[in-house]
């Protein structure tokens, strides 16, 4: 019981600083510190490394991303709804303005090959539809939200 206890107590503090230290969008194929673009809490998007409060330049609800640290919905950038996002707080299909399928990210509603954006997997976002090494324009540290990434990449 003492080992469980005590293995649930280093999974927790490991989370837990994880989520402290922020995760991170690097330029290109790097994990280099000179190379963050933005750094992520699960809830804000900071510029640069930074996680001050100055620096917040989205809020993520899980549903809406927001401009700054707002939660008003005249300030919704996007709504995300596990598969689509929409320009701001609409859900209307005239206003989808990509279209994800757990792996590639297409133009508006259309799930063609040819519609093809960006390919995201295993910690990068690749050029349309690659997985090559030559053609990955980002790497992230940890799981991010489709509209966050989106909005780091933007």
């Amino acid at each position: 019981m003492k080992r469980t206890i005590f293995a649930l107590y280093l999974i927790i503090m490991t989370c837990t600083q994880a989520l402290a230290a922020g995760m991170h969008l690097y330029r290109g194929n790097s994990t280099y510190s000179s190379d963050i673009l933005y750094t992520w809490d699960g809830s804000h998007i900071y510029r640069g490394n930074s996680t001050y409060s100055s620096d917040i330049l989205a809020t993520w609800d899980g549903r809406h991303l927001y401009r700054g640290s707002s939660t008003y919905s005249s300030d919704i950038l996007f709504t995300f709804d596990g598969r689509c996002v929409y320009k701001g707080r609409s859900t209307y299909s005239s206003d989808i303005l990509y279209t994800w399928d757990g792996r590639y990210l297409y133009h508006g509603r259309s799930t063609y090959s040819s519609d093809i954006l960006l390919t995201i997997s295993n910690g990068h976002i690749y050029r349309g539809r690659s997985a090559y090494s030559s053609d990955i324009l980002y790497s992230y540290t940890a799981p991010i939200p489709l509209p966050v990434l989106l909005f780091m990449i933007n």
